[in-house]
Protein backbone atom coordinates (compact mmCIF):
# COMPACT_ATOMS: atom_id res chain seq x y z
CA UNK A 1 0.00 0.00 0.00
CA UNK A 2 1.11 3.12 -0.91
CA UNK A 3 1.69 5.51 2.01
CA UNK A 4 0.98 9.17 1.48
CA UNK A 5 3.54 12.09 1.91
CA UNK A 6 1.59 13.80 5.05
CA UNK A 7 2.21 9.91 6.67
CA UNK A 8 5.66 9.61 5.79
CA UNK A 9 6.43 13.22 7.15
CA UNK A 10 4.72 12.08 10.08
CA UNK A 11 7.07 8.93 10.54
CA UNK A 12 10.14 11.11 9.77
CA UNK A 13 9.17 13.82 12.46
CA UNK A 14 8.68 11.04 15.31
CA UNK A 15 12.31 9.89 14.65
CA UNK A 16 13.49 13.05 15.55
CA UNK A 17 12.64 14.01 19.39
CA UNK A 18 13.56 17.66 20.10
CA UNK A 19 13.44 21.06 22.28
CA UNK A 20 15.25 24.25 21.93
CA UNK A 21 15.02 28.01 23.52
CA UNK A 22 16.97 30.97 23.51
CA UNK A 23 20.42 31.70 25.96
CA UNK A 24 22.36 33.55 26.36
CA UNK A 25 26.80 32.84 25.82
CA UNK A 26 27.31 33.56 29.74
CA UNK A 27 24.97 30.71 30.40
CA UNK A 28 26.01 28.67 27.61
CA UNK A 29 30.32 29.20 28.93
CA UNK A 30 28.23 28.78 32.34
CA UNK A 31 27.52 25.33 31.60
CA UNK A 32 30.50 24.80 29.51
CA UNK A 33 32.92 25.27 32.35
CA UNK A 34 30.88 22.81 34.71
CA UNK A 35 30.98 20.03 31.76
CA UNK A 36 27.20 20.30 31.50
CA UNK A 37 28.20 21.10 27.73
CA UNK A 38 30.94 18.88 26.52
CA UNK A 39 32.91 19.41 23.26
CA UNK A 40 34.84 16.11 22.67
CA UNK A 41 38.40 16.21 22.03
CA UNK A 42 37.51 14.37 18.85
CA UNK A 43 35.33 17.75 17.30
CA UNK A 44 38.07 19.94 18.87
CA UNK A 45 40.65 19.16 16.29
CA UNK A 46 38.37 20.35 13.73
CA UNK A 47 37.99 24.06 15.35
CA UNK A 48 39.48 25.82 11.78
CA UNK A 49 38.61 29.28 12.01
CA UNK A 50 41.10 31.64 11.36
CA UNK A 51 42.11 34.74 13.38
CA UNK A 52 39.95 36.72 10.70
CA UNK A 53 36.66 34.57 11.04
CA UNK A 54 37.07 34.49 14.46
CA UNK A 55 37.24 38.00 15.03
CA UNK A 56 34.56 38.74 12.64
CA UNK A 57 32.19 36.31 15.06
CA UNK A 58 33.17 38.05 17.85
CA UNK A 59 32.53 41.53 16.02
CA UNK A 60 28.71 40.28 14.99
CA UNK A 61 28.14 39.46 18.94
CA UNK A 62 29.35 43.06 19.90
CA UNK A 63 27.33 44.17 17.30
CA UNK A 64 24.10 42.37 17.92
CA UNK A 65 23.82 40.25 14.42
CA UNK A 66 21.84 37.52 14.53
CA UNK A 67 23.36 34.23 14.26
CA UNK A 68 22.32 30.70 13.31
CA UNK A 69 21.22 28.28 16.16
CA UNK A 70 23.75 25.58 17.75
CA UNK A 71 22.21 21.80 18.12
CA UNK A 72 23.01 19.90 21.00
CA UNK A 73 22.49 16.24 22.00
CA UNK A 74 21.05 15.78 25.42
CA UNK A 75 22.43 12.08 26.70
CA UNK A 76 20.69 9.99 29.62
CA UNK A 77 22.24 12.24 32.26
CA UNK A 78 20.96 15.35 30.95
CA UNK A 79 24.82 16.95 29.72
CA UNK A 80 24.61 18.37 26.18
CA UNK A 81 26.52 17.63 23.62
CA UNK A 82 27.79 19.93 20.69
CA UNK A 83 26.52 18.93 17.78
CA UNK A 84 26.74 21.99 15.76
CA UNK A 85 28.12 25.14 16.30
CA UNK A 86 31.86 23.93 17.00
CA UNK A 87 33.81 26.97 15.22
CA UNK A 88 31.14 29.46 16.96
CA UNK A 89 31.24 28.53 20.60
CA UNK A 90 35.11 27.34 20.71
CA UNK A 91 35.47 31.15 19.19
CA UNK A 92 33.89 32.41 22.48
CA UNK A 93 35.33 29.93 24.90
CA UNK A 94 39.17 30.47 23.51
CA UNK A 95 38.52 34.59 23.52
CA UNK A 96 37.44 33.99 27.23
CA UNK A 97 39.99 31.86 27.98
CA UNK A 98 37.73 28.70 29.07
CA UNK A 99 38.48 26.58 26.53
CA UNK A 100 39.38 23.10 27.18
CA UNK A 101 42.09 20.09 26.64
CA UNK A 102 45.15 20.03 24.78
CA UNK A 103 43.70 22.09 21.74
CA UNK A 104 43.68 24.82 23.30
CA UNK A 105 47.36 24.75 25.28
CA UNK A 106 47.73 24.55 21.02
CA UNK A 107 46.15 27.94 19.87
CA UNK A 108 46.58 29.81 23.24
CA UNK A 109 44.70 33.18 23.75
CA UNK A 110 42.81 34.94 21.21
CA UNK A 111 43.92 38.27 20.10
CA UNK A 112 41.79 40.00 17.64
CA UNK A 113 42.47 41.98 14.39
CA UNK A 114 40.70 45.44 13.64
CA UNK A 115 37.46 45.32 11.26
CA UNK A 116 35.44 47.35 9.16
CA UNK A 117 32.78 48.59 11.26
CA UNK A 118 35.53 47.93 14.60
CA UNK A 119 38.84 48.88 13.78
CA UNK A 120 39.93 49.58 17.48
CA UNK A 121 39.35 45.68 18.16
CA UNK A 122 42.46 45.29 16.72
CA UNK A 123 45.03 43.58 18.97
CA UNK A 124 42.47 43.40 21.64
CA UNK A 125 42.02 40.79 24.32
CA UNK A 126 39.22 39.30 26.74
CA UNK A 127 41.32 40.23 29.60
CA UNK A 128 44.78 42.75 29.28
CA UNK A 129 47.47 41.12 28.98
CA UNK A 130 49.42 43.04 31.64
CA UNK A 131 48.15 45.17 35.14
CA UNK A 132 47.68 48.30 33.43
CA UNK A 133 47.46 47.57 29.44
CA UNK A 134 44.86 49.21 27.72
CA UNK A 135 44.32 45.99 25.48
CA UNK A 136 41.13 44.06 27.17
CA UNK A 137 37.75 45.03 25.84
CA UNK A 138 36.75 45.98 29.07
CA UNK A 139 33.99 44.48 30.91
CA UNK A 140 31.35 46.66 29.42
CA UNK A 141 32.48 44.63 26.07
CA UNK A 142 32.69 41.28 28.03
CA UNK A 143 29.08 41.44 29.52
CA UNK A 144 27.70 42.64 25.76
CA UNK A 145 29.13 38.95 24.61
CA UNK A 146 27.74 37.68 27.34
CA UNK A 147 24.17 38.62 26.96
CA UNK A 148 24.51 37.68 23.38
CA UNK A 149 21.80 35.33 23.02
CA UNK A 150 21.70 32.12 20.66
CA UNK A 151 19.00 29.74 19.80
CA UNK A 152 19.60 26.23 21.21
CA UNK A 153 18.42 22.83 19.68
CA UNK A 154 18.57 20.39 21.40
CA UNK A 155 18.07 16.86 20.23
CA UNK A 156 16.84 14.10 22.49
CA UNK A 157 18.67 11.06 23.33
CA UNK A 158 15.34 9.21 21.96
CA UNK A 159 15.53 10.30 18.71
CA UNK A 160 16.30 7.54 16.37
CA UNK A 161 20.36 6.86 15.61
CA UNK A 162 20.09 7.46 11.84
CA UNK A 163 17.61 10.39 12.27
CA UNK A 164 20.55 11.96 14.21
CA UNK A 165 23.62 10.89 11.76
CA UNK A 166 21.23 12.30 8.80
CA UNK A 167 20.53 15.90 10.88
CA UNK A 168 24.50 16.29 11.87
CA UNK A 169 25.35 15.50 7.66
CA UNK A 170 23.29 18.00 6.55
CA UNK A 171 23.83 20.89 9.46
CA UNK A 172 28.03 20.05 8.63
CA UNK A 173 28.07 19.07 4.89
CA UNK A 174 29.65 22.63 3.45
CA UNK A 175 29.59 24.56 6.71
CA UNK A 176 32.99 24.26 8.18
CA UNK A 177 34.37 22.40 5.18
CA UNK A 178 34.52 18.94 7.17
CA UNK A 179 35.52 15.94 5.00
CA UNK A 180 33.13 13.18 4.68
CA UNK A 181 35.09 11.56 7.14
CA UNK A 182 35.63 13.88 9.31
CA UNK A 183 31.76 13.76 9.72
CA UNK A 184 31.63 10.21 9.78
CA UNK A 185 34.32 10.81 12.75
CA UNK A 186 31.89 12.74 14.53
CA UNK A 187 28.41 10.40 14.11
CA UNK A 188 31.18 7.55 15.34
CA UNK A 189 31.55 9.50 18.00
CA UNK A 190 28.12 9.82 19.31
CA UNK A 191 26.86 6.87 18.21
CA UNK A 192 29.60 4.28 19.94
CA UNK A 193 32.64 6.29 21.24
CA UNK A 194 34.32 3.12 21.57
CA UNK A 195 34.33 1.74 18.16
CA UNK A 196 35.64 4.81 17.04
CA UNK A 197 38.47 5.00 19.66
CA UNK A 198 39.37 1.10 18.47
CA UNK A 199 39.11 3.04 14.30
CA UNK A 200 41.20 5.60 14.97
CA UNK A 201 43.51 3.45 16.97
CA UNK A 202 43.90 1.10 13.74
CA UNK A 203 44.28 4.08 11.29
CA UNK A 204 47.98 4.88 13.19
CA UNK A 205 48.82 1.29 13.41
CA UNK A 206 52.48 1.62 11.91
CA UNK A 207 52.46 -1.08 9.14
CA UNK A 208 49.48 0.43 7.99
CA UNK A 209 50.30 3.66 8.16
CA UNK A 210 53.35 2.42 6.11
CA UNK A 211 51.73 0.68 3.40
CA UNK A 212 49.27 3.18 2.01
CA UNK A 213 52.23 5.43 2.50
CA UNK A 214 50.15 8.03 4.01
CA UNK A 215 51.24 12.28 3.62
CA UNK A 216 50.79 15.00 5.64
CA UNK A 217 47.63 16.18 3.63
CA UNK A 218 45.89 12.71 3.76
CA UNK A 219 46.39 11.90 7.74
CA UNK A 220 44.99 15.67 8.40
CA UNK A 221 41.99 15.35 6.15
CA UNK A 222 41.36 11.35 7.85
CA UNK A 223 41.78 9.58 4.68
CA UNK A 224 43.68 6.98 6.91
CA UNK A 225 40.54 6.50 8.99
CA UNK A 226 38.41 6.21 5.68
CA UNK A 227 40.96 3.49 4.58
CA UNK A 228 40.13 2.01 8.11
CA UNK A 229 36.91 1.66 7.74
CA UNK A 230 36.69 0.57 4.26
CA UNK A 231 38.85 -2.36 5.01
CA UNK A 232 36.60 -3.05 8.04
CA UNK A 233 33.17 -2.37 5.99
CA UNK A 234 34.61 -4.43 2.89
CA UNK A 235 34.82 -7.32 5.76
CA UNK A 236 31.52 -7.18 7.55
CA UNK A 237 28.95 -4.79 5.57
CA UNK A 238 28.35 -6.08 1.61
CA UNK A 239 28.42 -3.43 -0.76
CA UNK A 240 25.20 -3.23 -3.18
CA UNK A 241 25.55 -2.43 -6.45
CA UNK A 242 24.50 1.82 -7.73
CA UNK A 243 24.83 2.77 -3.90
CA UNK A 244 27.18 6.10 -3.70
CA UNK A 245 30.44 4.56 -2.31
CA UNK A 246 30.34 7.98 0.27
CA UNK A 247 26.63 6.49 0.56
CA UNK A 248 27.72 3.30 1.13
CA UNK A 249 30.40 3.92 3.97
CA UNK A 250 28.13 6.07 6.12
CA UNK A 251 25.46 3.25 6.08
CA UNK A 252 28.27 1.14 7.11
CA UNK A 253 29.58 3.33 9.92
CA UNK A 254 26.16 3.42 11.93
CA UNK A 255 25.94 -0.46 10.83
CA UNK A 256 29.35 -1.66 12.59
CA UNK A 257 29.37 1.09 15.35
CA UNK A 258 25.43 -0.42 16.28
CA UNK A 259 26.51 -3.81 16.13
CA UNK A 260 26.91 -5.38 19.48
CA UNK A 261 28.02 -8.61 17.95
CA UNK A 262 31.10 -7.13 16.29
CA UNK A 263 34.19 -8.82 17.84
CA UNK A 264 36.63 -5.66 17.84
CA UNK A 265 39.81 -7.69 19.09
CA UNK A 266 39.08 -10.51 16.53
CA UNK A 267 38.59 -7.57 13.50
CA UNK A 268 41.35 -5.91 14.95
CA UNK A 269 44.15 -8.86 15.13
CA UNK A 270 42.30 -9.44 11.08
CA UNK A 271 43.43 -6.04 10.47
CA UNK A 272 46.95 -6.13 11.94
CA UNK A 273 47.82 -8.99 10.87
CA UNK A 274 47.11 -7.94 7.07
CA UNK A 275 48.75 -5.14 7.61
CA UNK A 276 52.25 -6.95 9.08
CA UNK A 277 52.09 -9.50 6.22
CA UNK A 278 51.96 -6.81 3.30
CA UNK A 279 54.32 -4.64 5.23
CA UNK A 280 56.94 -7.20 5.52
CA UNK A 281 56.64 -8.31 2.07
CA UNK A 282 55.79 -4.87 -0.09
CA UNK A 283 56.48 -2.22 2.08
CA UNK A 284 55.21 1.39 1.26
CA UNK A 285 55.35 -0.45 -1.87
CA UNK A 286 52.29 -2.19 -1.12
CA UNK A 287 49.43 -0.03 -2.91
CA UNK A 288 51.11 1.23 -5.80
CA UNK A 289 51.60 0.81 -9.68
CA UNK A 290 53.13 -1.75 -11.32
CA UNK A 291 55.02 -0.68 -14.70
CA UNK A 292 56.55 -3.93 -15.42
CA UNK A 293 60.08 -2.48 -13.88
CA UNK A 294 59.34 -1.71 -10.54
CA UNK A 295 56.61 0.05 -7.89
CA UNK A 296 56.04 3.49 -8.72
CA UNK A 297 53.55 6.38 -7.79
CA UNK A 298 50.99 7.24 -5.25
CA UNK A 299 48.69 5.34 -3.43
CA UNK A 300 46.01 3.57 -5.17
CA UNK A 301 42.39 3.30 -4.07
CA UNK A 302 41.54 0.14 -6.75
CA UNK A 303 45.18 -1.76 -5.55
CA UNK A 304 44.21 -1.48 -1.59
CA UNK A 305 40.57 -2.57 -2.37
CA UNK A 306 41.95 -6.14 -3.87
CA UNK A 307 45.09 -6.56 -2.15
CA UNK A 308 43.77 -5.44 1.49
CA UNK A 309 41.13 -7.28 1.14
CA UNK A 310 41.92 -10.15 -0.65
CA UNK A 311 44.67 -10.78 1.81
CA UNK A 312 42.43 -11.03 4.80
CA UNK A 313 40.30 -13.41 3.12
CA UNK A 314 42.75 -15.70 3.02
CA UNK A 315 44.86 -14.55 6.37
CA UNK A 316 45.76 -17.83 7.57
CA UNK A 317 46.53 -19.58 4.63
CA UNK A 318 48.85 -16.61 3.69
CA UNK A 319 50.22 -16.56 7.44
CA UNK A 320 51.36 -20.20 7.06
CA UNK A 321 53.65 -19.76 4.34
CA UNK A 322 57.35 -19.92 4.89
CA UNK A 323 58.41 -16.20 4.98
CA UNK A 324 60.27 -15.99 1.75
CA UNK A 325 57.65 -17.58 0.01
CA UNK A 326 54.98 -15.35 1.19
CA UNK A 327 57.21 -12.68 0.11
CA UNK A 328 57.43 -14.42 -3.62
CA UNK A 329 53.90 -14.92 -3.55
CA UNK A 330 52.33 -11.20 -2.53
CA UNK A 331 55.02 -9.48 -4.86
CA UNK A 332 54.05 -11.64 -8.16
CA UNK A 333 50.20 -10.73 -7.02
CA UNK A 334 50.77 -7.24 -6.79
CA UNK A 335 52.42 -7.03 -10.07
CA UNK A 336 50.24 -10.58 -11.69
CA UNK A 337 47.42 -7.73 -11.09
CA UNK A 338 47.77 -5.03 -13.52
CA UNK A 339 47.51 -7.50 -16.16
CA UNK A 340 44.05 -8.81 -14.40
CA UNK A 341 41.00 -8.45 -17.45
CA UNK A 342 38.85 -7.42 -14.62
CA UNK A 343 40.90 -5.16 -13.08
CA UNK A 344 42.28 -3.34 -15.76
CA UNK A 345 38.61 -2.52 -16.99
CA UNK A 346 37.95 -1.54 -13.56
CA UNK A 347 40.57 0.68 -12.51
CA UNK A 348 41.73 2.55 -15.59
CA UNK A 349 40.90 6.66 -14.87
CA UNK A 350 37.08 8.13 -14.96
CA UNK A 351 36.45 4.83 -13.51
CA UNK A 352 33.51 5.32 -11.26
CA UNK A 353 33.82 4.01 -7.52
CA UNK A 354 30.26 1.79 -7.99
CA UNK A 355 31.86 0.08 -11.10
CA UNK A 356 34.98 -0.24 -9.42
CA UNK A 357 33.58 -1.71 -6.13
CA UNK A 358 31.07 -4.12 -7.89
CA UNK A 359 33.96 -5.53 -10.12
CA UNK A 360 36.76 -5.32 -7.40
CA UNK A 361 35.70 -7.07 -4.46
CA UNK A 362 34.00 -10.05 -5.45
CA UNK A 363 37.25 -10.97 -7.07
CA UNK A 364 40.01 -10.01 -4.52
CA UNK A 365 39.11 -13.10 -2.38
CA UNK A 366 39.67 -15.91 -5.33
CA UNK A 367 42.82 -13.53 -7.02
CA UNK A 368 44.69 -13.86 -3.37
CA UNK A 369 44.27 -17.77 -2.67
CA UNK A 370 47.26 -19.43 -2.53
Amino acid sequence: MRVSLEEEVKTARTEIVSDGYDMSFGEIMNLYRDNELKIDPAFQRLFRWDETRKTRFIESLLLGIPIPPIFVFQDEDGIWELIDGLQRLSTVFQFAGILKGDRAKDLGDLVLSGTQFLPSLAAKRWEPSAAGADDGIGSAQQLQIKRARVRVEILKMESDTKAKYELFQRLNTGGAGLTEQEIRNCVAVMVNKTFFDWLIELATYPSFVKTTAQTETAIESQAGVELALRFIAFRNVPYVGGLDVHEYLDEALLKLASDDNLNLVHEGNIFKNTFDILDSCLGDSSFRRWDGQSFKGKFLISVFEVLASGVSKNLDAIAAMPAQERAEFLQAKAKDLWKNEIFQRSSGGGTRGTTRLVNLLPMAEAFLKP
